[in-house]
């Protein structure tokens, strides 16, 4: 009788099993640094953003208060004062320059709210925190301590500087108090996400 001879099954052998693996650890490895890569990447973008968009809204709100300054003086400690703008060498108790003045715009729909459509503000450096001083009147009582709100964190520093004429040779001023309001007010904050930051603001009202 004629024998048959059937193929033998061959199965992997140890070191190819080894082999396969070794390239599929390495491949897991692999794939697992780049996804830790571009977690982290994405984690550092999205704070990046937070931080832009917390950058934006403060400018924004600083930029709203100086554009809409009004000259416009108000009592100190129940006393007449005509003053309109100072600024410059902290005066609020911060670790930086500071800026007070009045400004209008103040949203009060069909004059519902018992208060003026003009409102006091300061802004001053206090515990690498940005603040935004402020109250609900303008002529204040005796003793009256204005509210506080951080408006923006990480800031080392915080320059005011003013222009008083709008003449091509006028040099810019480190510090002011007039009864006058300043052709122009800059502000430069130093922040530790984004560095030197600079904003000029021409004023539109004068006098």
């Amino acid at each position: 009788m004629k024998r048959l001879n059937y193929p033998k099954n061959h199965g992997f052998t140890l070191l190819e099993i080894l082999v396969a693996m070794a390239i599929f650890t390495i491949i897991g490895l692999a794939s697992s640094g780049l996804l830790s890569s571009v977690l982290d990447s994405d984690k550092a973008s999205s704070e990046r953003f937070a931080q832009l968009e917390k950058l934006q809204r403060a400018m924004l709100t600083v930029e709203r208060d100086v554009l809409q300054a009004m000259p416009r003086a108000v009592r100190i400690n129940g006393e007449l004062n005509e003053i309109v703008m100072r600024g410059g060498e902290d005066e609020f108790g911060g670790s930086a320059d500071s800026l007070a003045f009045v400004h209008g715009g103040w949203h009060n729909p069909q004059f519902m709210l018992p208060r003026s459509t003009l409102q006091l503000v300061g802004y001053r450096l206090q515990d690498n925190k940005l603040q935004r001083l402020y109250g609900n009147y303008l002529d204040n009582v005796i003793g009256y301590e204005p509210k506080t709100k951080d408006i923006l964190d990480g800031v080392s520093n915080f320059q005011v500087e003013f222009l008083i004429n709008a003449n091509e040779d006028n040099e810019w001023q480190e510090s002011y108090t007039g009864v006058v309001l300043p052709a122009a007010v800059a502000i430069t904050l130093t922040t530790d996400a984004f560095g030197e930051i600079r904003r000029e603001f021409l004023l539109a009202s004068q006098g």
